[in-house]
């Protein structure tokens, strides 16, 4: 059978927007001057699925941002409302180019977050912590955004200093955390332990830590987190204890 006759007359693009949704929480003395700790989760959970993850942190005194990834993963189970349905910051089909271009997009979004909490709350520093996909993100966000980042914790995830266009003096007053479990079977910790002495040759505060566990944020790497944190002048209750 012949083919109809066609003739392609255009094509474009155009933005979809969809809102999603972010939560700051406050510890310690109400109002007052210290640190913003930015949360980005891991790929498939959500703002408040993290937010119990990382609960322990709530220990630290500081203003505690969590943001939730912008592309939602459909339910095939049908059994989850949308509003449950997991998360990924970034689309990532191998290709480092399309990589780097969707990273640029998520770490936008978020910087325009950080910015409009940072206008309503006293903030003295900044710290940004991520798991798994969100630590590749807060990675690139670090680097994206150096003087906007003073303490960087990548748990389960590689820093790419690949994309460090500029040299290592844009993040020279940075600290670095790579936490990572060392049964970790999704991403394997040597890459990202490389990094951290990489990072340390350059004259970088860069430190690596493994824990006893697999790809989970736990409740020891988040006792890891606190005990960096402290060294770093960030306040706590004394009285917690992570078992």
């Amino acid at each position: 059978m012949k083919e109809p006759e066609t003739h392609h007359l255009m094509s474009d693009h155009e933005e979809f927007s969809i809102n999603v949704p972010y939560q700051v929480v406050e510890s310690g003395e109400r109002g007052v001057q210290k640190p913003l700790i930015i949360y980005l989760h891991g790929f498939g959970q959500t703002l408040e699925s993290f937010k119990d993850d990382a609960g322990s942190l709530f220990w630290l005194e500081a203003y505690h941002l969590f943001i939730q990834a912008p592309y939602p993963l459909y339910d095939r189970s049908r059994r989850k409302k949308i509003r449950d349905w997991g998360r990924s910051w970034y689309l990532y089909d191998g290709d480092q180019e399309q990589f780097r271009k969707s990273l640029d997009h998520a770490s936008h979004f978020v910087h325009r977050i950080i910015q409009k909490v940072a206008d309503s709350v006293p903030a003295t520093r900044v710290c940004l912590i991520g798991f798994s996909m969100g630590g590749y993100l807060a990675g690139y966000h670090a680097i994206r955004y150096p003087d906007h980042v003073n303490e960087l914790i990548m748990y389960g995830a590689r820093y790419k200093s690949e994309f460090l266009i500029g040299g290592y003096e844009k993040i020279s007053h940075q600290s670095i955390l790579g936490l990572h479990g060392n049964d970790d079977k999704n991403v394997e910790p040597g890459p990202q332990k490389e990094e951290m002495r990489r990072l340390r040759q350059h004259e970088i505060d860069a430190a690596f830590e493994d824990v006893n566990e697999s790809h989970r944020f736990s409740k020891a790497g988040a006792g890891i987190m606190l005990d960096w944190l402290a060294d770093k002048g960030y306040k706590c209750k004394p009285d917690n204890t992570f078992n």
